[in-house]
């Protein structure tokens, strides 16, 4: 990626290697990490390391009377102001440069407005969120809406105690998954998948896994909006999927409704509540409806936060049979595989780059119980 601001800007901390070197760097890395559990070789998957990003989010930099975006720099001293941001998907980088001109130009739209959050699809919807340190005005709609309407988007005010939505608060995206085309609404506000190529390798690489056992129930803890949940559940008897988000589990219900996807429950659970529930320790009235005990787990995907699992859940899932286990951190991965391999063989292993020119790195392992 060719980007002006390397090296300044906070927002890339990987600049001064090529991107194929970078790639080895962190293959290396999680690959020391996993070896440990018998793992010699992983699977890479990448994209672009330019226009990858469909979630972005900019400060904006007041001085001489106009705005412009700003991200912290790098040495962690002050901002840098900037013009343009090769990251981000081009239903994004294309409306950068007009939306500010626009806003530059209208007192009502840039006077108190501190931060600007970007949504976009693949397939060109784009949801901007307008973040004020003032009380939206039935002129800043006014004025709002005609902006809607020249730059084909649509936009949300926020304020404090305060939301505005002009026109819908969500995008749509469509993915060719597994050989069929699957439909997701993403919500402002809810977690998805920042890089929509990647995401795809990913659901496709954890169906992989999925094809290959093809009998019993299916569980999946942090389902969120069912990125992975929905086009897996075609494999599976039946799915329980438990998420701690309300809104998520609106969204994933919702997305498997515009998928004409029957076989899923989704309930409002933690992962650790899942499992008090699972090991009967604590009733739920979320789970009235859903008799536990109809259910026969074959499989289990787990993607948990970066803090990774709690032990009572690595106790839980340590009695089924086969584990899909996607990791925003390499480290608390290869924490919670020192409990899980005593009971399960890792079988295949993955990483996947989601954030060029830093050092994340998504990883996913399947094991199978030995």
């Amino acid at each position: 990626m060719e980007c002006k601001y390397f090296g300044e800007c906070g927002s890339c901390s990987i600049y001064s290697i090529s991107y194929e070197d970078e790639l080895k760097d962190k293959k290396a890395r999680v690959l020391s990490l996993l070896s440990p559990f018998g793992v010699e070789e992983l699977e890479l998957f990448s994209k672009n390391d330019t226009h990858y990003r469909a979630r972005a989010e900019f400060r904006l930099w007041h001085h001489n009377n106009r705005v412009d975006y700003a991200m912290g720099k790098l040495n962690k001293k002050g901002v840098v102001t900037i013009d343009e941001c090769p990251k981000v998907i081009l239903p994004v980088y294309n409306i950068l440069s007009p939306l500010l001109s626009k806003i530059n130009s209208s007192k009502i739209l840039k006077e108190r407005l501190f931060a600007i959050e970007f949504l976009a699809s693949t397939i060109g919807n784009v949801l901007v969120t307008m973040i004020y340190h003032k009380k939206l005005d039935d002129i800043w709609i006014e004025e709002t809406k005609e902006l809607e309407e020249k730059l084909n988007i649509s936009i949300i005010g926020r304020s404090r105690k305060q939301k505005v939505t002009l026109s819908r608060d969500f995008v749509l995206e469509k993915f060719f998954i597994d050989n069929q085309e699957y439909i997701y609404r993403y919500y402002e506000g809810g977690f998805t998948q920042p890089n929509p190529a990647i995401n795809i390798k990913m659901i496709n690489w954890a169906i992989e896994q999925a094809r290959s056992i093809s009998y019993g129930d299916f569980l999946e803890s942090y389902c969120g909006l069912g990125n992975f949940t929905i086009p897996i559940s075609k494999y599976f008897s039946r799915v329980l999927a438990t998420e701690i988000s309300k809104r998520s589990i609106q969204s994933a219900k919702e997305n498997a409704s515009l998928n004409s996807i029957t076989n899923i429950e989704f309930v409002r659970l933690s992962s650790e509540e899942m499992t008090e529930a699972l090991n009967k320790k604590r009733e739920f009235r979320r789970l009235k409806d859903i008799n536990l005990d109809s259910y026969n787990f074959s499989t289990v995907l787990v993607d948990p936060p970066r803090a990774g699992l709690d032990s009572a859940t690595i106790k839980l899932i340590s009695n089924i049979d086969n584990i899909i286990y996607i990791s925003c951190n390499p480290d608390t991965l290869a924490r919670d595989l020192e409990i899980l391999t005593k009971t399960h063989k890792i079988q295949s292993s993955a990483i996947f780059d989601q954030f060029p020119h830093t050092p994340h790195i998504e990883s996913g392992v399947f094991l199978v119980k030995i």
